[in-house]
């Protein structure tokens, strides 16, 4: 019988996540198993994708992480406590979401950092990314602080960053949540001083296409120790897969 899984999201032409499963599904004899990429311009575009023969499945990306949710019968519980779903498992005609980006992050993260420091962090973005991002460093007990444009929506805008040197210098950890520079807009970048990081600070970015974001080139020309989200979209995936055949 045909299932087809997929990705949601504004812009998704830049994942690797139907390279990713189809080699998955031909490795594993699935022939009858596809996954497709679908942009929707709008999340209320959902209903109509939803009629899709045989639809089983879907990975949530960027920016409709938290919108989705009201199309959903039922929210897995580390799901709701986060207040994002990234996974859809569809059963009998029954929308069920779960977050795996929380518990991904948490476990390359935890490899990635030295034992032996105690770090602060500043987390970029105030979306679905940034709030499995803080449920993982609450795991962790790591202190972070919250950025983003707009004042009331996080502890610190961008332009509070600026007057405020310090902020960046003490937080040995930054991870930025945000859409900046992933493909096909390489050019953004976040809006901070890149001159106060320095060999001390640890660079983590989401982001995994292109591979070294302008993020990361700024923060690696500073001797930052950097990492990009292809590790962490690997077990995602493996845990999205779980949950589909569960």
């Amino acid at each position: 019988m045909e299932k087809v899984f997929g990705l949601i999201g504004a812009t998704v032409s830049h994942s690797f996540s139907k390279s990713y499963f189809d080699e998955k599904f031909f490795r594993e004899g699935l022939r009858d198993y596809h996954y497709e990429l679908f942009p929707l311009s709008n999340i209320t575009d959902i209903e109509a994708l939803l009629q899709t023969k045989g639809l089983s499945g879907l990975n949530v990306t960027i920016p409709y992480k938290e919108q989705v949710i009201k199309y959903l019968d039922e929210v897995d519980g580390f799901a709701k406590k986060i207040g994002a779903v990234n996974v859809i498992k569809i059963k009998d005609g029954k929308l069920k979401g779960y977050n795996t980006d929380s518990d991904a992050f948490f476990e390359t993260i935890e490899k990635w950092l030295p034992k032996d420091k105690t770090l602060k962090a500043l987390i970029l973005g105030t979306g679905g990314s940034s709030k499995a991002v803080q449920e993982a460093l609450k795991k962790l007990k790591i202190k972070y602080s919250v950025v983003s444009r707009e004042a009331g929506k996080s502890d610190y805008t961008y332009g509070e960053l600026e007057k405020n040197p310090k902020l960046i210098t003490e937080s040995l950890l930054i991870i930025n949540t945000t859409p900046l520079g992933m493909s096909p807009k390489t050019e953004a970048m976040p809006p901070i001083d890149y001159e106060l990081i320095g060999p001390e600070h640890y660079v983590y970015d989401l982001i995994y296409n292109p591979a070294r974001t302008l993020f990361l080139q700024k923060a690696e020309m500073r001797n930052a120790t950097i990492k990009n989200g292809l590790e962490m979209l690997h077990i995602q995936a493996e845990k999205s897969w779980t949950i589909w055949n569960n």
